[in-house]
């Protein structure tokens, strides 16, 4: 039993800020994959596997993530606050659907950079499509006002 006085009324647990942040992190990116999948600068084999859920908001942490310039797997994984393993894991899929290459990196063997293949370039571009049109259709559902100011307070909280 807990030391510390609980309040009765349990509607906290689901009423915070955080429980709000992410469900609307998980509408925006789905609508965002949505939006992609419909987006005629995808190729048609992504924008299939999309259209069909098999592209999830993880695997926008590689879109979001990774620099056009490519990045080692560990500073992709790090960037997008995820382990290595389950960043491989993700850029193995990228990689067999196209998005991504590894290639060798300097004179050591071993050290790879994931890049973006154009395909996958093609994908990053429908990324920054679907982002501004998720952006528009939010703003038009909470005022501009309200988004720029959320936007404004998420970006001071977050360090930003």
């Amino acid at each position: 039993m807990p030391t510390f006085p609980l309040s009765p009324d349990e509607s906290w647990r689901s009423a915070h800020l955080g429980h709000w942040l992410r469900l609307a992190l998980e509408r925006f990116d789905a609508r965002v994959l949505e939006c992609m999948a419909q987006h005629p600068g995808v190729p048609l084999g992504l924008s299939n596997l999309a259209a069909r859920g098999q592209v999830s908001a993880a695997h926008i942490h590689i879109t979001r993530h990774l620099p056009v310039t490519g990045a080692r797997l560990t500073d992709l994984a790090q960037a997008a606050g995820m382990s290595k393993q389950a960043m491989g894991t993700l850029v193995n899929q990228c990689e067999a659907w196209g998005m991504v290459r590894r290639e060798g990196l300097g004179g050591d063997g071993r050290a790879k950079r994931v890049a973006f293949t154009e395909i996958g370039l093609a994908w990053l571009g429908a990324y920054q499509d679907a982002v501004a049109q998720a952006e528009t259709e939010m703003r038009g559902a909470v005022g501009d006002a309200v988004a720029t100011v959320l936007a404004l307070g998420l970006e001071a909280y977050s360090g930003g």
